[in-house]
């Protein structure tokens, strides 16, 4: 994460209030799926999906899009919501978050909202930001759901992790955790580990300082940010809910998006 993408401006124009901010990082150039913010066969740009999503929780303030490329700004803002354009430079939606929280001295808490997740639950948002409110010693909070078949417990691209009795998160992995030394475990027993959620939900001054520090051996070893928190000493606080929503990295993700679109009459999830 660049040092520079933290700067804070005390005078910023753009900081008009809000306790709670969710910031949706939003890039066009998707390897697997371009373009992906702005699909639109259900008639609304996917990115105006997740911004309404955002909107109905009871516990976030203000919506803010972060994008690189100014044909999503300029959607955004069509459809009535509010975008930023930030710098195209960033190794991760991290760090734009970070930028975009940098003009935002007012904010609180700062949730980080994939821009890929149209069918996330309010509930699942006010959850996030409760973790906060209900934990002072932990600077972030995620979220995460029962692992329900073997496949996802074994996909590296699923990520793992193991809570405290306390609900703070041990260790998240792309493997399975934790290792069973006597043998796999009986496959008709729910794991230990939980599926790991990417929605993360920071406090501002928590997030800014991250932002500048490098990656951290674990999580280059893992490609996982959070284990950088884990790794200076920090706590997170886990939620477990009991679904995840679909996020969408490749057509066939969209065609079943709207295929559930469609057989929910047009309706949000």
């Amino acid at each position: 994460m660049a040092a520079d993408a933290v700067r804070s401006d005390r005078s910023s124009p753009f900081d008009r209030g809000g306790s709670v901010v969710a910031v949706i990082p939003a890039r066009f150039a998707s390897s697997r799926l371009p373009g992906k913010p702005l699909l639109a066969e259900t008639g609304r740009p996917l990115i105006q999906h997740v911004v309404e999503a955002a909107r109905r929780s009871s516990r976030i303030d203000r919506v803010i899009v972060a994008t690189d490329d100014v044909r999503i700004l300029d959607t955004v803002q069509r459809f009535g919501g509010e975008a930023v354009l930030t710098r195209d430079d960033h190794p991760s939606g991290t760090d734009r978050v970070a930028e975009v929280a940098a003009m935002l001295p007012s904010a609180r808490i700062v949730v980080n909202l994939q821009g890929d997740e149209p069918e996330i639950e309010p509930e699942a948002l006010d959850r996030v930001v409760e973790l906060l409110d209900d934990d002072p010693g932990a600077p972030m909070a995620t979220l995460c759901t029962p692992i329900r078949d073997r496949v996802t417990y074994l996909d590296p691209s699923c990520v793992k992790v193991v809570l405290a009795s306390g609900g703070r998160a041990l260790y998240f992995s792309r493997r399975p955790i934790p290792c069973h030394r006597d043998g796999e475990p009986d496959p008709a027993v729910a794991p230990l580990a939980l599926l790991h959620l990417g929605l993360y939900a920071y406090r501002r001054e928590f997030l800014m300082r991250l932002a500048t520090l490098p990656p951290s051996p674990l999580e280059r070893a893992e490609r996982l940010e959070q284990l950088r928190v884990l790794e200076l000493g920090e706590p997170i606080a886990v939620g477990v809910v009991p679904t995840a929503a679909a996020g969408i990295d490749t057509p066939e993700d969209y065609r079943r998006f709207l295929d559930r679109w469609r057989a929910r009459g047009g309706r949000a999830a």
